[in-house]
């Protein structure tokens, strides 16, 4: 079971692709100053390699379709289809009280999510 997890921000996206059977972190890295001039990926290779991938960003849309992109890239992949993901985990900003442990995303979180968004866009 592999299992994407995202973290977004106001201009960047970092990720983490675990694989649940061996335990590990099998893909993980980043996209930095969406909607800037300058924006970029970086990634960490399974051995610790580090790169850095220029790239036009404007939003975070673009940044997860450039993430899915790697991954499925032949010099720099990790998986052959996005169907390998089982599962993604995203981290909520604000949730308050609301949300203070993991929960399966329902209509009714996702209006409860709606109503946090003054708080956290």
């Amino acid at each position: 079971m592999k299992i994407l997890v995202l973290n977004c921000g106001s201009s960047s996206i970092k990720y983490k692709l675990f694989d649940m059977r061996s335990n590990e972190v099998i893909a993980q890295g980043g996209v930095e100053k969406i909607g800037m001039k300058g924006s970029f990926l970086k990634l960490t290779l399974p051995d610790g390699q580090k790169v850095q991938l220029e790239g036009e960003i404007l939003e975070h849309r673009a940044g997860i379709e450039y993430i899915f992109g790697v991954m499925l890239s032949e010099k720099y992949g990790c998986i052959r289809s996005l169907d390998e993901i089982d599962a993604v985990g995203h981290r909520v900003v604000h949730g308050g009280e609301r949300f203070n442990k993991s929960v399966l995303i329902t209509e009714e979180v996702i209006e409860m999510l709606k109503e946090c968004i003054e708080l956290a866009p």
